[in-house]
């Protein structure tokens, strides 16, 4: 699967953002109340999403669930001037309960679809890198296929990937002010 260089881009920003929120200062584990905190922020942070879309994509983490990879493989391709609309991309996700009722919220921003599927999307890439991507319908071969279609894909082997992630961790710091390390 290759990415898009606005999905490759971001998605090295959406992992930073978790990981982030993830513990305190102490090492203790915030990340459920941080998202919960940062759901309840999402009108406030509607005005940044065209500049900043990790900040507020996190929002929906675990409020998504991928039934068809095939159709998030593709989306994630492309360029926001080619994303299909919303409601073409709704069937190939579930969105939990509260996760439905905050992309009510979003969608009557003026740029909310968009920052929908940009949320799906990462959210997706992050999912798939994790721990691969649950299909909750479909067939075996899907799953076979989700399987054979990991990240690894566009990386090389796996020391490659690694040398990437941190080289993307370390331009990221730099973006934020922090001299680089290596």
């Amino acid at each position: 699967m290759r990415l898009s260089p606005f999905f490759h881009e971001l998605k090295s920003a959406y992992d930073a953002e978790l990981e982030d929120m993830r513990s305190d200062s102490a090492g203790n584990d915030v990340l459920t109340s941080r998202l919960h905190a940062k759901r309840a922020q999402i009108p406030e942070l509607m005005p940044m999403i065209n500049s900043y879309p990790e900040m507020g994509a996190v929002a929906f983490h675990t409020g998504i669930q991928f039934v068809s990879g095939k159709v998030m493989d593709a989306l994630v391709t492309k360029e926001p001037d080619e994303f299909p609309a919303w409601a073409t991309l709704l069937p190939a996700l579930e969105l939990t309960g509260w996760a439905g009722k905050l992309a009510e919220t979003v969608l009557a921003h003026p740029d909310g679809e968009q920052f929908l599927i940009v949320s799906a999307g990462l959210e997706y890439l992050h999912c798939k890198s994790d721990v691969g991507i649950p299909h909750h319908a479909g067939s075996d071969d899907e799953d076979e296929e989700a399987k054979d279609n990991h990240f690894g894909d566009d990386y090389g082997d796996e020391e490659d990937a690694g040398s990437d992630l941190a080289e993307a961790g370390s331009d990221w710091m730099v973006e934020q002010g922090f001299d680089r390390n290596n």
